[in-house]
């Protein structure tokens, strides 16, 4: 039995408790990718002068970034983040959750922060995709 992989029917939920009151659902994103996380490096090594090899579990953040359409009614989250921030001159927590409904997979971001974000689309023959990058102190996975 094939197994359906489709991102068509993901749901892409954050939140920013001190900015909405509600959970925002992006929606509308670039048409080759959604979001995409590098992998994770989680041990650092070392090889000793005779030859063995020394390893060490490490935490660090995980990079996510997300690409919205021009056309995206999402952008405006973003910028909204962007725009506190930059008034505030601070950051703002943010959590978010995927859930990948054609795999039965869901991940929960916790403790992130928008680290990055195009100020305004590129503008050739038409707008261009817009992308945000967040950074998370974590990612959870588990099944639906």
């Amino acid at each position: 039995m094939a197994l359906d992989i489709t991102a068509a029917n993901s749901i892409f939920v954050i939140t920013v408790t001190s900015l909405f009151n509600a959970p925002v659902r992006l929606e509308n994103y670039a048409a080759d990718r959604a979001w995409d996380a590098p992998e994770l490096e989680v041990a650092e090594t070392a090889m000793s002068i005779d030859g063995y090899l020394n390893a060490g579990w490490v935490p660090n953040p995980v990079d996510q970034t997300v690409s919205l359409s021009p056309a995206s009614s999402s952008i405006a989250v973003f910028e909204a983040i962007l725009t506190a921030q930059q008034t505030a001159r601070s950051i703002y927590r943010l959590g978010g959750e995927v859930t990948l409904t054609s795999t039965g997979r869901k991940y929960t971001m916790v403790n992130g922060l928008l680290r990055a974000a195009s100020v305004l689309p590129a503008a050739g023959r038409v707008l261009e995709t817009r992308t945000f990058a967040i950074r998370w102190q974590s990612v959870i996975p588990a099944g639906v």
